[in-house]
């Protein structure tokens, strides 16, 4: 099981569901969102003791709640330079990290997830997809 905060659990997988044909499984830590076998976000407890990588990236002490997600190449370097709580993930080329906190924007994570899911998807399910920015 996950050692994610559950109210943090059930914010991502209701946004993370509610894309077309994305299926949640258990990750080799936390959980991900899939589409296609393609890995759309990951919820993951970050530690010195099992996820070097990112806890190098946002160089911070203690435990903390990460969401990684791929993001469009358009939209890649604002995020690059907003800096903390985004950081890049340190593998792919398009993989941010979040920092989730009790101070995140869910309505600006689900922006961010839905696009990370259009990066991802075939055509013929973007086409389903609302984005949240298009909502009303």
């Amino acid at each position: 099981m996950t050692d994610v905060p559950p109210d943090v659990l059930a914010r991502v997988r209701a946004i993370c569901m509610s894309l077309p044909e994305a299926y949640e499984e258990q990750a080799w830590i936390g959980v991900r969102w899939r589409v296609r076998k393609r890995t759309i976000a990951h919820l993951l407890t970050v530690d010195e003791n099992k996820t070097t990588v990112l806890k190098r990236a946002f160089d911070l002490d203690g435990p903390i709640t990460a969401l990684t997600f791929r993001v469009p190449d358009e939209d890649l370097l604002a995020l690059e330079e907003a800096g903390y709580p985004f950081v890049q993930a340190g593998w792919g080329r398009n993989v941010m990290a979040l920092h989730v906190t009790g101070h995140t924007d869910f309505t600006e994570v689900a922006e961010l997830l839905t696009e990370s899911y259009c990066t991802l998807a075939p055509a013929k399910l973007i086409a389903r997809v609302e984005r949240p920015a298009d909502a009303g």
